[in-house]
């Protein structure tokens, strides 16, 4: 009695590779399109979570962390408040943007702002449009 093996032949496997690539063709653009549009949410989130560090560390120092200081205040006391800071007023470190940049803070901001404190985008570079533009409270120009 002979026994016969079954299996997929050569060209069903290649028929289902074929198929699997065509819909990552169709599904893969809409997805890493979205990829962009949720770090720009996630900047102005983290942005959300650093101002209200920035605000914490001002009503117990009583200034803003100067500009040569910068956002390490909120993790580092300066010299110059060590007896007033009470932080560090983040749980973890710093935090870079979505892009592995820092993020940029500069006294005072734009419109009568105390500070600004924003990412430069996608691009690493200030200005831009859509997904290159700044995000955040901007600085003065």
């Amino acid at each position: 009695m002979e026994t016969r093996q079954s299996g997929f032949t050569l060209l069903e496997m290649l028929v289902v590779l074929v198929i699997i690539g065509l819909l990552a063709g169709l599904v893969g653009p809409r997805l890493f399109g979205r990829v962009d549009t949720s770090k720009v949410q996630t900047a102005e989130a983290q942005i959300k979570m650093l101002r209200g560090a920035i605000d914490t560390y001002r009503l117990d120092v009583g200034t803003l962390p100067d500009a040569a200081v910068g956002l390490r205040a909120l993790t580092t006391p300066p010299d110059a408040v060590r007896a007033r800071w009470k932080g560090p007023y983040l749980e973890d470190a710093l935090p870079m943007d979505p892009w592995s940049n820092p993020y940029q803070y500069a006294v005072p901001g734009a419109d009568g702002r105390p500070y600004a404190l924003y990412s430069f985008g996608a691009d690493g570079k200030r200005g831009g449009e859509g997904v290159d533009a700044d995000v955040g409270w901007l600085p003065a120009k």
